[in-house]
């Protein structure tokens, strides 16, 4: 214990401040905060068919769109020049009463960049029933 002497003058008043009650106090804040908030489920509501779900009264027509190895386009079999030529194809597939359904079949050593050209100018073109078939050799 140190005696002060009465010449010595007195120790200058500590400036900092002890955070760790503050902390401990915001600790327990946020913990209770946790607990209290309920759990937010973020559900979507959907109508699945079931099993006994009615079939569409009209088969829709479907398009065989094949992109081989090479970013070449085969429409239903029939090699096509260009993106031009499926375009026009594509076009005249838009024009129908009902329009058709694109099955879209890339191959493996497709490049993105011609995949993604069929898909824009489908979509472009407003033939909005587009999907990708075969995609089970891209799962491995």
């Amino acid at each position: 214990m140190h005696i002060r002497a009465g010449s010595e003058p007195d120790p200058e008043p500590m400036v900092d401040i002890n955070t760790t009650p503050l902390v401990d106090v915001l600790l327990v804040l946020i913990v209770m905060l946790i607990i209290t908030i309920p759990i937010q489920l973020n559900a979507v509501s959907l109508e699945m068919p079931g099993r006994n779900a009615p079939t569409p009264p009209v088969q829709p027509t479907i398009v065989q769109l094949e992109v081989d190895a090479g970013g070449h386009f085969v429409w239903n079999g029939e090699p096509l020049a260009d993106r031009g030529a499926l375009e026009g194809k594509l076009r005249e597939a838009a024009a129908e009463a009902d329009p058709p359904e694109i099955h879209l079949r890339p191959h493996p050593r497709a490049k993105y960049e011609a995949v993604a050209a069929a898909l824009t100018s489908a979509q472009r073109l407003g033939l909005g029933k587009i999907g990708l078939v075969g995609t089970e050799q891209f799962a491995q």
